[in-house]
């Protein structure tokens, strides 16, 4: 019992965690103001350091400068049981009771960047980036339909990159770097007890660790059209904390634990492929493809004190997404900008779960820079993002191998919008 008790947190936070990078999940694009005006339609291709997170490129012949953005994130979810169904041992089998809806389990949320760089000598430049790509929390309620999938979903990562940049002839540009990431993960789940008259245990999974990757691009400038082009590596995570394990009476008693444990895993790789043709004086016209390696995430290996473990397989997809947009520039003082891109979800239609409750989403934005003095820009951007609704379909067997096994079997829908309002400031110096 204790065994399958560890081994269903553990894939619960890691299956959390490893909705990463890039694309939909609960990967942030927002790593850029400046791009959130054009849904990100251009960054790979553009210049400076709030283009960092996409390309290394980037800086490799901008001026020395320093950037922050804060990208207020909301949204509007609804998640409603459809059939949810509790097997207790013995075969009886019963609607899951609780309430049957769940209003905006998905929190709102500030998602912070800063970037600096600087030239060093005539052909190179170096630069410093603070992202936070993973950075989320989910809530049900404890009397929830969803409480045997998920209760309490908290994550939050720092992702520090340094970067070198070299402008290797009058058109080309290459960058490479290499980033360390600090996650933070913590995660609640109900357990059932043996009969629907008692109370619901609970299990309490938190972890952290740092791991590190790397990235590499390049540019191509060629007088209207500049191409971009970069590669970031999949992580090698390892998480280690914590499974707490309380609640549980009866034959289940002995299950209530206090443990250490770990699970290693993937995220995926990106790569990001673009361009930006400066089609006037006014207007520059932005494109960007993705090919996400989500199969990566391909197994779980869990660990627990004191031996053993567990490899757990995954159904996570390959996704490609892309997008358009184009840049205006009114006059000196004001460039605007709009965009438009389509996210599909690496989730698996067929266990899609309450904790991941994702779907295919399109994102509407416009944005726009203002020259507030002669080294200070101010970016500004408003996206929505159309969620397109999905199924859940998760099946959780507790205490599995044992007399006490207890199946739920979670079905529902899920619809949701969300707004995302960045504001930034550039400055060179």
């Amino acid at each position: 019992m204790t065994r399958s008790t560890i081994l269903a947190a553990t894939t619960a936070i890691v299956a959390l965690t490893a909705s990463q990078a890039q694309a939909a999940g609960y990967y942030l694009q927002e790593q850029s103001v400046r791009g959130a005006g054009r849904a990100y339609s251009g960054e790979v291709a553009d210049q400076g350091v709030s283009s960092l997170w996409w390309n290394p490129a980037a800086i490799a012949r901008s001026p020395r400068e320093i950037y922050g953005g804060l990208h207020a994130v909301f949204v509007d979810a609804k998640v409603t049981n459809q059939g949810s169904t509790i097997t207790y041992p013995g075969g009886t089998t019963i609607p899951v009771q609780g309430e049957p809806r769940a209003f905006n389990p998905i929190q709102n949320g500030v998602a912070p960047n800063f970037a600096i760089a600087t030239p060093i000598g005539d052909h190179f430049a170096l630069g410093l980036s603070v992202a936070a790509p993973f950075n989320f929390t989910t809530e049900y309620r404890g009397n929830s339909w969803a409480r045997y999938d998920a209760l309490t979903s908290r994550l939050t990562t720092a992702d520090i990159q340094l970067t070198g940049a070299m402008q290797v002839t009058d058109w080309l540009d290459v960058g490479l770097g290499v980033s360390a990431q600090h996650t933070e993960a913590k995660l609640q789940t109900a357990y059932p007890n043996l009969s629907p008259a008692l109370p619901d245990g609970v299990s309490q999974l938190s972890g952290d660790g740092w791991d590190f990757g790397w990235s590499a691009g390049a540019q191509a400038h060629l007088g209207k059209v500049s191409l971009g082009a970069s590669y970031r590596a999949k992580i090698e995570h390892d998480l280690d904390g914590r499974v707490l394990v309380a609640g549980l009476l009866g034959p289940l008693a002995p299950a209530n634990r206090d443990i250490d444990g770990s699970a290693a895993f993937a995220t995926p790789w990106v790569a990001t492929l673009g361009a930006r043709w400066r089609a006037t004086d006014k207007l520059t016209l932005d494109a960007q493809v993705q090919r996400i390696g989500w199969s990566e995430f391909k197994a779980i290996d869990v660990k627990f004190a004191g031996g053993g473990g567990e490899t757990l397989f995954q159904g996570y997809k390959d996704t490609t997404s892309g997008g358009v947009g184009l840049d205006y520039a009114v006059n000196d003082r004001l460039t605007l900008r709009t965009g438009v891109q389509y996210d599909p979800t690496p989730t698996p239609d067929d266990a899609r779960t309450t904790r991941v409750p994702d779907g295919d989403r399109w994102l509407y934005s416009a944005g726009a820079t203002a020259q507030v003095t002669g080294s200070l820009k101010l970016d500004a951007a408003l996206t929505y993002i159309d969620f397109a609704s999905s199924d859940v379909l998760h099946d959780t067997t507790f205490y599995e191998g044992t007399p006490a096994a207890t199946t739920t079997r979670l079905r529902g829908e899920v619809q949701g919008q969300g707004y995302v309002l960045s504001l930034g400031l550039r400055k060179t110096f």
